[in-house]
């Protein structure tokens, strides 16, 4: 092994270990910014350690620094000669990275569920990453007082984010005055969302208010955060071997956002490709309901279906705007049309017209 490799993977075990430690600390004082950080900086270590074993670079043509922690993933995981990462790993560190910038230059509150789940997703893509490169096993190099990370029950993907996401609209109620609180752990929630959908974005406050708005308007959490809501987590193992890693829900695409793209991240995940789940026009939805186009307009108003990506969205070609619809759209105003007359809606968006926005 090159000298520079050796020192700089020892350096990713350090710190590795260090977080490790951090995270089993037992006392909670700049705990998880800590951990954070020097997980962060153990998965930068590791993928540059792991580049020059395979023979590639992580230094550009006259630069005086080494290639950043983006340019470190997208080479792990597009390099044909040196590929060590699957796209699915990758959303991990790439997570990691995000929220260790807002808990570095900002703040964030992230719950001890969350913290879990990213130590452990950390320590299990870590583990293979050296397992793969250098066909050994972490465990081999670990102090032997060193538990690694499973020091609670794991609790399931979706209804840790509900607990989240019923916390933040509890903080939100009326009269409560803990905006703050609220929006220090929507912050984490959309940094996560934004890193895992292709971009990477420290939501500002202007950000936070129209996530408040949805969230007062009685969106439910898989709309709002729809990457987060297209993964799942697997676990394999137990104790000390316990293994938790990032998949795709079926049909769910992760693709490699092209290099160059202003504030991308390097994968995202993709629900589906749009014009198959937004696979309807006005006309069509109007055809399949059995009414005119003005009624399935009025139709669309009145139960709010335009914001809502679980049923409209507004795709763009060139300059021309179109507005699509999916087949959970229809399903949806079938059902509603059982308990409320289209006559009685169409009066009720004539009466409201001019206020109207179609």
């Amino acid at each position: 092994m090159k000298r520079e490799t050796k020192i700089l993977l020892n350096k990713a075990i350090d710190s590795l270990i260090l977080s490790i430690d951090h995270f089993n600390r037992s006392w909670d004082r700049g705990r998880a910014d800590a951990f954070l950080i020097l997980l962060d900086h153990s998965f930068e270590m590791l993928l540059k350690a792991a580049i020059l074993h395979r023979g590639g670079k992580i230094r550009e043509k006259y630069a005086k620094q080494t290639i950043g922690f983006d340019k470190c993933v997208r080479k792990a995981v597009s390099e044909d000669s040196i590929k060590f990462l699957t796209e699915e790993e990758a959303l991990v560190p790439q997570d990691i990275n995000s929220i260790r910038d807002s808990a570095q230059h900002h703040y964030i509150d992230i719950s001890e569920e969350l913290l879990y789940f990213h130590a452990q997703s950390g320590f299990t893509v870590f583990k293979e990453i050296y397992k793969r490169v250098w066909n050994k096993n972490l465990s081999d190099i670990l102090p032997k007082r060193v538990l690694p990370i499973s020091t609670i029950a794991p609790k399931d993907f979706i209804v840790m984010f509900e607990n989240e996401f019923n916390e933040i609209k509890e903080l939100l109620l009326p009269n409560k005055r803990r905006r703050t609180e609220a929006f220090a752990k929507l912050r984490l929630l959309a940094i996560i969302d934004k890193s895992m959908s292709g971009e990477k974005l420290q939501p500002n406050e202007s950000d936070l208010k129209k996530i408040e708005k949805n969230i007062r308007a009685g969106k439910n959490w898989e709309t709002i955060f729809p990457a987060i809501s297209g993964i799942q987590i697997v676990y394999e193992g137990e104790g000390p071997e316990l293994a938790l890693r990032i998949t795709k829900k079926e049909g769910v695409p992760i693709q490699l956002v092209p290099e160059g793209t202003p504030g991308a991240t390097v994968v995202a995940v993709k629900r589906v490709n749009e014009l198959d789940y937004y696979n309807l026009s006005c006309t069509q939805l109007a055809e399949k309901l059995n009414l005119t186009i003005p009624k399935t307009t009025s139709i669309i108003w009145y139960l709010k279906i335009k914001g809502n990506l679980e049923y409209h969205k507004e795709i763009v070609f060139g300059k021309t705007k179109f507005n699509r619809y999916s087949k959970k759209a229809l399903d949806f105003i079938k059902k509603e049309l059982e308990k409320t007359p289209t006559e009685q809606i169409w009066k009720k968006f004539k009466e409201n017209k001019k206020k109207v926005k179609t």
